[in-house]
């Protein structure tokens, strides 16, 4: 009993003698312990204060009717985007909560109308309208309402129901998709427009019904290059997976017993790998292979952005049509190259629930999708796109595109006669 009772005094003593020590050297203590937690909780304070001091302004680009220029065009418009990139100092950072900005650029169906929306801080707005009328002079840019308020707040209810999912690569960002370099009748030599198929889609569906889709782009610093560079390197054999320094050893020490024996009959043998890296790439590498080395080369010397692509389908309960979310994701495997790259649903995003809780569960994923798309939110897993791989997403379709669902300019514009008499 005498032994239990020290063993607890001994407890409380040592106790009172940690708290004493700690009550003299806390304000040592604490900074190094919560340094880490302080500064990522306030990164995220002073980050989200500056998100909500953006101010917004959504754009519709109404094409003109008689257009027929290919999607390259819009390749200046997002490299002309892409020089918003700043590297902010330690005060921008860390006071501010300076973000890269970002833009949305959008393609919806109002019942079976399509509109094109770019969403832009108000501070780049000139900056969008230069370059898209200096592609596009005969375009019509109309600062317009948010069309996402058209809708109830919360979806689902009891009136409304939706369908959505993020994207993703199947494979490495270095890998293009299938772009409209890609998109060319082999007999005539003519482009077919890529956003043909989901113009047709999103122009099909009814009374009551919508498609609302984006792609949330933020530049990206030129520095990915080097890690597009890698896949390079594997393609082309020169990343070796790095050995072991004893695997190594026992490598140089088999090849000089080795070497040092056929030495004496003139067979000197140089190992597989080595006779591998010794034969000229061209001889290496499969057709395909080249065209693909080709494909990513190109692909990683272009500006590139991070990008969410979200894709949302809701309506009214009495019109909502299963078959739609089918259309158009056959729609968007018009992008797919399985040499190279294409899209795929992102599992965690979809609005799908099984087992316990089901209906709980889709709720709050379906509410959750909704309200990311509303927020432009580009929360949750991005991937990284070129200038020529965005531009084959988004662009102005031309004449060939018969969709009359598109909101097309209706006239032409153009300055009036020189020869008008002046009084």
């Amino acid at each position: 009993m005498d032994f239990i009772f020290s063993t607890f005094k001994e407890f409380f003593l040592t106790a009172k003698v940690i708290g004493e020590t700690f009550y003299y050297v806390w304000f040592l203590v604490f900074p190094v312990a919560f340094y880490y937690l302080f500064k990522h909780l306030w990164v995220k304070f002073v980050q989200r204060k500056f998100s909500a001091s953006i101010e917004w302004t959504l754009l519709e680009i109404i094409p003109p009717r008689d257009i027929e220029k290919s999607p390259k065009l819009m390749e200046s418009l997002f490299s002309g985007l892409s020089g918003i990139l700043k590297s902010p100092n330690v005060f921008e950072e860390y006071l501010d909560g300076y973000l890269t900005h970002f833009f949305s650029f959008e393609l919806v169906s109002d019942e079976g109308t399509v509109h094109f929306y770019i969403r832009t801080p108000k501070i780049f707005r000139n900056l969008v309208e230069a370059h898209l009328y200096a592609q596009y002079p005969t375009l019509e840019i109309t600062e317009v309402p948010d069309y996402v308020d058209n809708v109830p707040k919360v979806i689902p209810d009891r009136d409304w129901d939706l369908w959505g999912t993020d994207f993703v690569l199947v494979k490495d960002d270095a890998y293009p998709i299938r772009t409209y370099l890609k998109f060319e009748e082999s007999v005539t030599g003519k482009m077919i427009d890529p956003l043909a198929g989901l113009a047709e889609v999103m122009g099909k569906i009814g009374a009551g019904q919508k498609i609302w889709f984006q792609y949330i782009i933020i530049p990206v610093k030129e520095d990915w290059y080097d890690t597009g560079y890698e896949i390079v390197k594997k393609l082309t054999g020169r990343a070796k997976q790095e050995k072991g320094i004893l695997e190594k050893l026992l490598v140089d020490i088999g090849d000089v017993f080795s070497n040092f024996f056929r030495a004496f009959w003139g067979e000197f043998k140089f190992s597989e790998e080595k006779k591998e890296e010794m034969q000229p790439l061209e001889f290496r590498l499969t057709p395909g292979e080249k065209d693909i080395l080709k494909a990513v080369e190109e692909n990683i010397g272009k500006n590139v952005f991070n990008v969410k692509m979200r894709f949302v389908y809701l309506g009214r309960r009495e019109n909502f049509n299963k078959s739609t979310i089918s259309a158009f994701m056959g729609g968007i495997k018009q992008f797919a190259d399985q040499n190279l790259n294409s899209f795929k649903p992102h599992d965690p995003s979809k609005t799908y629930a099984s087992f316990l809780f089901a209906k709980p569960r889709l709720q709050y994923r379906q509410r959750k999708i909704f309200r990311l798309y509303k927020d432009r939110d580009p929360e949750g897993a991005m991937f990284i796109l070129s200038t020529t791989e965005l531009a084959t997403l988004y662009h102005m379709p031309d004449m060939s595109v018969l969709a009359p669902s598109i909101v097309r300019v209706d006239a032409r514009k153009g300055g009036a006669p020189a020869n008008l008499p002046v009084e």
